[in-house]
């Protein structure tokens, strides 16, 4: 059984993506200033549809940030609560 997707594992999951540590990034920060390249945020797609979220890249792609990451992942937590 997968943890559950939470803010604080999305920013794991990027750092370990990145090999940075988790407290450098910020909410805010920019991902692919960072260093995550659009491979390796299509990986981060894999292992979270695995957690049971299925988010869109180009979504993602708008606002490269764990913030709007984040709040697609709510979104989409909130719409399969609702259904």
């Amino acid at each position: 059984m997968t943890n559950p997707l939470s803010l604080e594992l999305m920013r794991e999951d990027i750092a370990g993506m990145i090999h940075i540590g988790a407290a450098e990034i910020g909410d805010d920060d920019n991902l692919m200033d960072l260093g995550l390249d659009s491979m390796r945020a299509m990986n981060l797609l894999l292992l979270w549809q695995e957690r049971g979220v299925n988010l869109d890249f180009s979504q993602m792609a708008i606002c490269p940030t764990l913030a709007g990451w984040w709040q697609l992942v709510k979104r989409h937590i909130e719409e399969i609560s609702e259904a």
